[in-house]
């Protein structure tokens, strides 16, 4: 089966075309760094109207790198949340609107769960297993159970990972995104400089 997915959660636009169960074929990410990099941060309303102006070509682009017809996809998935309001509903009504027009089945999935699944493209694994998602403003355990069943077993009370870095780079007046060059910087320093705790040892409050 051919699935045309579609992926707007936040700032990138990206379509995957897959010959399942789990064959990627073609992926093509359309990325939106330069358009927030002046504001430190991810503008709601400026990538939902990027994500207009690029999911088409992204779509077209991803078609082409598969050599796939549109004509024969068999399925269309798009992304329903989490995520930002106005981005999940570029790519989740244009996945709808495809899906009609091709009179195929569509189906809306939790991007957390495809981030926790996405081991299986590169190897096997045994269920039951758990799961870091770090995933935007989502940094999360999770033990999955089978394809359709996962507990949460905790999450960040306040920001994730990515936001954290965002905003200490902004802090130090380094450029946006702050994970990458954070990281670079980080293999340069020194270890043992600042002897961090282990917080809240004692505390149970994410479970």
């Amino acid at each position: 089966m051919l699935i045309l997915s579609i992926e707007t959660s936040c700032d990138d636009t990206a379509c995957s075309i897959f010959r399942g169960p789990r064959g990627l074929i073609s992926s093509v990410v359309s990325s939106q760094e330069e358009v927030h990099k002046k504001y430190g941060g991810i503008v709601p309303e400026l990538a939902s109207r990027r994500h207009l102006e690029n999911i088409v070509p992204v779509i077209k682009m991803a078609l082409e790198e598969a050599r796939v017809e549109l004509s024969q996809i068999e399925a269309i998935v798009a992304t329903r949340g989490p995520g930002l309001p106005g981005s999940l509903f570029v790519g989740f009504m244009m996945a709808k609107a495809m899906a009609f027009a091709l009179k195929v089945p569509f189906v809306g999935v939790n991007h957390l769960m495809g981030h926790l699944l996405a081991i299986f493209l590169e190897r096997e694994v045994d269920f039951p297993f758990i799961g870091l998602v770090v995933s935007g403003g989502h940094t999360s355990l999770y033990l999955a159970k089978g394809f359709l069943e996962y507990e949460l077993l905790g999450e960040t009370m306040d920001d994730a990972a990515g936001e954290a870095f965002d905003k200490v780079a902004s802090l130090f007046g380094l450029p946006y995104p702050g994970g990458p060059i954070i990281d670079k910087l980080s293999q340069e320093g020194d270890p043992n400089f600042v002897n961090f705790p282990r917080p809240m040892l004692n505390r149970r409050a994410f479970f």
